[in-house]
């Protein structure tokens, strides 16, 4: 009979998805959830199968080259792959897999609630509330700007930027999007296609970012564009941090030019810059956008889903290299 297949667990993962892991294979589980060195990964995939890693670990073209030669898969506990050379796996003939699908409803959820806090400024009040310092109220008190019935901008228009539209929908915003291709329009509901920035900006008193971090995307947001917002704006990123020029952004915020800012990710998390959080018009999440139970279960069993294929010598669904 043969062994089960061997696979490198490099963070701690939800109960269900490593009970079915010790199921049906051998795992290494990372017991402490701690960051792995490269030379720890290294030396613990060594007669490994395959690994299990999420985006906390960067698979450059450096790391790959020097994997051990038994393993046959990294699955991706992630959407984004941008932390993993996905050339370098091919040239090992290396399979690379992610789990797409299963994150749009809680991203698009944290998406919503970055936009509401932000524009109601609820990181001041919340801030007061747990400092005690709360003494008064007036009509001028804590006056932020309303979602209801504004327009709210989309730059990448898949799965869970067409989920935040619906959710916006819910608010009577209007609906526009900047996308590589436009989607059918059954697809749209009603939503204004943009074929530039250029034209998407300047009508965003809202505008959200769910576009994959690619060469093509990283600083898409810069100056230039925050410079095309209307005055006030709010903006909101859940996508990846290196999507935005992060002195660009502050700058905006500091001068008044964006009203405030919602953030889920950032450039070299976890060590985000601490200018952000010296500013009042800003709320800060620590990358939770997938974090509900339902969605990082749904996650694990779609890497295994794809474990599952490679060693039965199936094409897995989610292959991305």
């Amino acid at each position: 009979m043969n062994p089960k297949p061997s696979v490198l667990v490099t963070r701690t993962l939800p109960a269900a998805v490593e009970a079915r892991l010790a199921k049906d294979y051998q795992p290494r589980f990372n017991e402490d959830d701690r960051l792995y060195t490269t030379e720890e990964l290294l030396a613990f995939a060594v007669d490994m199968d395959a690994l299990l890693i999420c985006h906390t670990e960067h698979m450059s073209a450096a790391v790959i080259e020097r994997l051990p030669h038994t393993v046959r898969v990294i699955a991706n506990y992630s959407v984004g792959v941008d932390h993993c050379d996905l050339d370098a796996a091919r040239r090992r003939g290396i399979v690379v897999t992610n789990t797409p699908d299963v994150l749009a409803d809680a991203t698009a959820e944290i998406t919503m609630l970055l936009l509401l806090a932000a524009a109601r400024r609820a990181s001041e009040g919340e801030r007061l509330m747990r400092a005690g310092t709360w003494d008064s109220w007036s009509p001028a008190f804590m006056v932020g700007t309303q979602l209801t019935g504004k327009p709210l901008g989309i730059i990448g228009m898949g799965r869970v930027g067409q989920v935040t539209a619906r959710r916006a929908r819910g608010f009577d915003m209007t609906v526009h999007y900047f996308n590589r291709r436009r989607l059918p329009e059954e697809l749209e509901h009603g939503a204004r296609f943009h074929e530039s920035l250029d034209t998407l900006l300047p009508v965003s008193e809202f505008l959200a970012v769910h576009c994959p971090s690619t060469p093509e995307t990283e600083n898409l947001i810069n100056a230039d564009c925050l410079a095309q917002l209307p005055d006030g704006a709010v903006f909101v990123n859940t996508a990846r941090g290196s999507v935005v020029d992060e002195d660009a952004l502050l700058e905006a915020l500091r001068s008044g030019r964006l009203a405030a800012a919602g953030l889920d990710v950032y450039k070299n998390e976890p060590r985000v810059r601490p200018e952000f959080a010296a500013l009042d018009n800003t709320f800060l999440l620590p990358h939770i956008g997938s974090a509900t139970k339902e969605t990082r279960d749904a996650m694990g069993f779609r890497a295994l889903d794809n474990l599952d294929a490679v060693f039965a010598g199936a094409e897995p669904r989610d292959r991305v290299a």
